[in-house]
């Protein structure tokens, strides 16, 4: 499975993208990426590591979790997922 980064969290990861085997949601997929860089826990996940950040948007093949399961989104080895803070503008 591919995860791509935009923005800040391409510093944090030093990388575009990577694969991985594709964990089975994107609550672990999140969990995993927290393990490997430790300053995303406080960025991707909520406080009690139950649900997504509220500054975080992830999108699985081009679709918002919020438009699909959530966090508990299934993955599979064909799926690829972007991970993009959320940008406000004025």
């Amino acid at each position: 499975m591919l995860v791509k980064f935009l923005a800040t969290y391409r510093q944090i990861a030093q990388c575009r993208s990577f694969e991985l085997p594709a964990p089975p949601t994107v609550l672990a997929l999140m969990e995993e990426l927290s393990s490997r860089w430790p300053e995303f826990r406080e960025l991707i996940l909520s406080k009690d590591g139950t649900d997504k950040g509220d500054d975080v948007i992830i999108l699985v093949n081009g679709r918002h979790i919020e438009h699909l399961d959530g966090v508990s989104t299934p993955l599979t080895e064909a799926d690829y997922v972007v991970i993009t803070p959320l940008v406000a503008g004025g």
